[in-house]
């Protein structure tokens, strides 16, 4: 999983931005959000590029990356502590008192975030 920022190094905003576009178009990397990226690999399927790792994977550790502090769901707390057999449906993920704009996903698939 990569962010934007980590290439600025490379070049100019411009150049980085290209470069991504390329390594985007030729398979390589697929984008997560804006400026997160991550490793691809061809779906057996389909044949298109997807995440080498699961979007539950990769997700919190985008927004660790990004300085926001993932804590398990309420949901999956509950479950983990033998309270509930009921799991969330989507990938929910708690961000503490923090509240974000950011919008992570990968093919229709979107994580969805809750506040404590």
């Amino acid at each position: 999983m990569f962010l934007r920022s980590e290439f600025d190094h490379f070049g100019s905003a411009a150049q980085v931005g290209r470069a991504l576009r390329q390594l985007l178009l030729g398979g390589v990397f697929v984008r997560l959000g804006v400026g997160v990226y991550a490793k691809a690999r061809p779906s057996m399927l389909t044949g298109k590029p997807i995440p080498v790792r699961p979007l539950e994977v990769l997700a919190p550790e985008a927004l660790n990356k990004l300085g926001i502090e993932v804590l398990p769901s309420r949901l999956a707390q509950d479950c983990n502590a033998g309270r509930s057999t009921q799991l969330p449906a989507g990938i929910v993920l708690n961000i503490g008192k923090r509240r974000t704009a950011r919008k992570l996903g990968f093919n229709g698939t979107a994580v969805q975030y809750e506040w404590t």
